[in-house]
């Protein structure tokens, strides 16, 4: 019996560092789903403004005006817009390499392995989840304070208060309702879905438009310089601001979740990506200067902030307004929420991480309607049973986390030959330019494809560290050594803070060494050749863009509180559990072949779909290459096109 204990044992460990660092190739028929690709450009620029612009702006606004920044809430909001700016044009252009769903998730499971990429999977079901229920308790607690708290006076007075410190102070069956409604409407089909959402947002817009004009048109300026002036908690406040109002932006991501229903996602997802961005960061800023001139920041009512200021104002019709706005902009970012999570766990599951029946989609509607369900369900059990301010601690740190493998995919991914990034070279959709797999046949940057990832001439001095490196396997340890100083240099920033401010000898050095670090592996990566495939949309100065970006989210995940960590150690613990007992064992990554493919007959694999890196596709290319020199038009023909569109 030992001896057999031992031999299973053996065969259960064999490898398995090997099996955590697989990395999933590009499949060549990257286009091909069972979903339904029938968003456009607009419609996905409105699904991510809708996801944004809700719970922050009529919630969130008057608690960090009031509370944390004063009216220095307007820079709050442009620091936290421009660090979510940073993390979305990393995520655009991974959204133009791969339109698949699954967003981080597939992103870091082609750049850094399986195991990275079912952790960043695993919390971004629970930022989804987190978020849908911290919307539905937001969307409650509004109607409820619109309505004197009528709601939460006669909860209390059927079921009484839950005193457990972990729960919210009563059961919220209204959010529970708000969960599952709204996830029935969702479960009509995503064009449908997209078509309330749009008309949704375009409300709200025309709301934020009304709060804005309104509230510049009765602004009196001496309200930033009552009580301390602009800055009164100083610019600590509006740093612990700025990370507070990270929460208004975290919902970006749903775009590139969006990718895979996409018409044309090489050109949609990172147009929709930069706009949306753009609109809700000068939305936010000019809304909240209108609410800090409206009235002064002590006189704001956290609950209800905009409708009693401009009560206060002279202006009670605008009030009225301001909660439709308020009903609409939350059902969107709900919206958003319960639309991103069921394609994640969709994803996931078609790549065997998780269970086979989550990577079913329904036939007629052509979305994973049995992960709707369980979405719904989970989600509205917490909005039940947790308070608000729990959920947004909580929310935030696998936000983050997302956000800052995605940044360093992006280097990585960046400074990665091509023959290790995808197994056979995708085509691009519709409306995009051609494929660097076409391009690079008859242009000279063929000749620099074998050079990714090495050193350039000018840094050859390095050669006797660096020389005789993998291809690409330099950059990617820089990247890490990068990271661990950045949270080295931030946890030094927080923890003895003071004796930094003093100039204590010490402190001073350690920071100064890790500064210098940070510069090295900056140095290093900038000295190998980048990859030359030619994208719609390329994260520009790399690496220092995404290099800012993973700083600002280490910053950000440092302000917060322990017991948030606590938490968050708790449920990767059960994310662990599900990885090693079941997603290592059943992942597509280990039987060789790609996981979307699996999902269509012989007969549909077959077909000339788009992505389909045929023989007739090919020729067509370079024939049009050779009769038209620079050309970078679709290379999919009229016919596919018309085949397809049939």
């Amino acid at each position: 019996m030992p001896s057999s204990r031992k031999m299973i044992l053996k065969h259960v460990m064999s490898g398995i560092c090997t099996k955590m660092n697989r990395k999933m190739k590009i499949p060549s028929d990257v286009m091909e789903t069972p979903l339904n690709r029938c968003l456009h450009t607009f419609d996905i620029t409105l699904l991510g403004i809708g996801h944004m612009v809700g719970a922050g702006i009529y919630v969130l606004t008057g608690t960090v005006a009031k509370d944390i920044a004063g009216p220095g809430i307007v820079i709050s909001f442009l620091l936290a817009g421009l660090a979510c700016l940073l993390s979305a044009l990393c995520y655009a252009e991974f959204g133009t390499r791969i339109p698949k769903a699954g967003s981080a998730y597939v992103y870091t499971y082609i750049t850094i392995g399986e195991f990275w990429a079912f952790l960043i999977g695993w919390n971004i079901l629970l930022e989804h989840m987190i978020g849908a229920a911290s919307v539905a308790r937001a969307w409650s607690g509004y109607l409820d304070s619109l309505l004197g708290g009528v709601i939460s006076n006669t909860t209390l007075s059927i079921t009484g208060e839950m005193h457990e410190q972990l729960l919210g102070k009563y059961p919220d069956f209204l959010a529970f309702a708000v969960c599952i409604f709204y996830a029935m409407v969702l479960g009509i089909g995503v064009r449908h879905s997209a078509l309330v959402n749009t008309c949704l947002t375009t409300i709200n817009l025309f709301v934020m438009v009304l709060i804005i004009a309104a509230g510049l048109y009765t602004a009196n300026g001496e309200n930033w310089s009552k009580r301390g002036g602009f800055l009164p908690f100083g610019f600590s406040g509006v740093l612990a601001g700025a990370a507070t109002c990270f929460y208004a932006f975290v919902g970006f991501d749903s775009i590139a979740t969006s990718s895979e229903e996409a018409v044309n996602p090489s050109f949609a997802i990172p147009m929709a990506t930069v706009a949306s961005m753009c609109i809700v960061t000068i939305g936010y800023v000019l809304v909240s200067a209108s609410l800090t001139l409206l009235v002064p920041y002590y006189d704001i009512n956290p609950s209800a902030a905009l409708p009693d200021a401009f009560s206060l104002a002279g202006l009670p019709w605008v009030k009225y307004m301001v909660s439709l706005g308020a009903i609409c902009g939350m059902t969107t970012t709900l919206f958003g929420s319960l639309f991103a999570l069921p394609r994640c766990m969709y994803s996931m599951a078609i790549d065997g991480l998780l269970f086979g029946f989550l990577g079913n989609v329904n036939s007629k509607t052509q979305i994973p309607q049995v992960n709707l369900v369980i979405s719904a369900f989970a989600s509205a059990v917490i909005a039940l049973l947790f308070d608000l301010e729990k959920l947004v601690e909580f929310m935030s740190i696998g936000t983050l986390l997302a956000y800052t493998i995605v940044s360093a995919s992006v280097i990585i991914l960046r400074y990665r030959p091509t023959y290790e990034i995808a197994a056979s070279k995708p085509l691009t959709s519709p409306g995009s330019q051609i494929s660097a797999s076409t391009s690079e046949l008859t242009t000279p940057a063929s000749e620099l494809i074998n050079l990714t990832g090495t050193l350039r001439v000018q840094y050859s001095w390095l050669g006797p560290v660096f020389g005789n490196c993998v291809p690409g396997s330099v950059v990617t340890g820089a990247v890490c050594v990068y990271t661990f100083f950045c949270c080295a240099l931030c946890a030094l920033f927080q923890v003895p803070n003071r004796d930094l401010q003093s100039g204590i000898w010490w402190t001073v050095v350690f920071a100064s060494v890790f500064i210098l670090v940070m510069a090295g592996s900056l140095t290093v990566i900038c000295a190998h050749h980048q990859n030359p495939t030619n994208l719609q949309f390329k994260v520009p100065m790399v690496p220092f863009v995404p290099a800012i970006s993973i700083l600002f989210n280490i910053e950000f995940m440092v302000h917060l509180n322990l017991l948030t960590w606590l938490r968050f150690f708790v449920w990767m613990v059960i994310g662990m559990l599900v990885y090693f007992l079941y997603g290592i064992h059943h992942s597509k990554e280990g039987e060789g072949t790609s996981s979307y493919s699996i999902l269509m007959t012989s007969s549909e694999a077959g077909k000339e779909k788009w992505g389909s890196t045929t023989k007739t596709n090919l020729k067509s290319v370079l024939t049009h290459r050779k009769s038209s020199s620079g050309d970078r038009s679709a290379i999919i023909d009229d016919d596919d096109d018309d085949d397809e569109t049939e």
